[in-house]
Parts: structure tokens; sequence; C-alpha cells
């Protein structure tokens, strides 16, 4: 118990880099929230009567390609920054390298906004996007594999 208490600690930079790193990409999976919001509103499109009452012009459609590009991005988040969650506190009971696991939730984190940014805000043609989700997915695999190594 000593060592958890060790490692989950705000005086292990590891922990701290860890909860800083995993509060931005959980402010960036809510903060999708508006932006799927936004662009209902700016092109009056929603998916329920109740939702266009308060927008009387409004219409409902479950297919504008803007607004289902901003939820398949929000959707990926919510599939995969879960699992980098979660690796990167099993992963931190390694007691890998500061150093290298500082840089695995900081270009793991980078890379889900970029991935967010690519595929929802500014769209850029591939590979921008794969480049993205492929770095963020092999941080988070990484982590996993060196879990299981070390429990070995």
């Amino acid at each position: 118990m000593a060592l958890l208490s060790q490692i989950y600690s705000l005086d292990n930079p590891v922990f701290t880099a860890y909860i800083f790193y995993t509060s931005i990409l959980l402010l960036k999976m809510l903060f999708m929230v508006f932006i799927i919001g936004s662009q209902r509103i700016k092109k009056g499109i929603f998916v329920s009567e109740e939702d266009k009452a308060l927008h009387p012009k409004a219409k409902i459609r479950h297919d504008d390609p803007d607004i289902e590009r901003c939820r398949r991005a929000h959707q990926n988040d919510l599939e995969n920054i879960p699992a980098f969650i979660l690796a990167g506190a099993l992963y931190q009971l390694t007691s890998p390298s500061a150093w290298l696991a500082i840089q695995l939730f900081r270009f793991g984190t980078i890379a889900r906004i970029v991935h967010t940014f690519v595929y929802a805000i500014v769209v850029i043609p591939q590979p921008a996007r794969a480049i993205s989700f492929l770095v963020s997915y092999a941080i988070t695999v990484y982590m996993l594999v060196q879990t299981i190594l070390y429990v070995l």
C-alpha cells in the first residue's frame, strides 16, 4: 500500500503529468458536445421535436455531413480516451521512466486533440486523421503491453 501512495502522489511527476493530461482529455471530450451543438444551431438542424420547438425554423435531420463528422469524432473519443486513461493509470504501476511516461501522456493527448482538429474542426485530408489516431492508439497499446510484461 505504501508503494501505491508513492506512485499516486502529487509528489510524483509522472502522476501529476497523468492528472494534467487526463484532465485535458476529459475536458476535450466534454467540449465536443458544444462543437456538435454549435453545428446544430448554426445549421438549424436538430434530431428531436423538442429541440426544434426552441428553433421554429429548424429541420429534423440525421444526415448532415458536418454534424455527423463532429459526432463521429466525439464517438471516437468515447471509444479511445477511456482506454488511454486506464492504460495510463496501470502503466504508472510499472514504475516507468518519468521522462518516457510524461512524453507518452503528452503526445497521446496532443494526438487526440489533433485528431479532433483535423476530423471535426478544420477538415484536413487523410492521412492526417489516421496518423493522429494511430499515434494515440500505439501509445495506449504500448502502455498496456508494458504493464502486462511488468506483471509476468
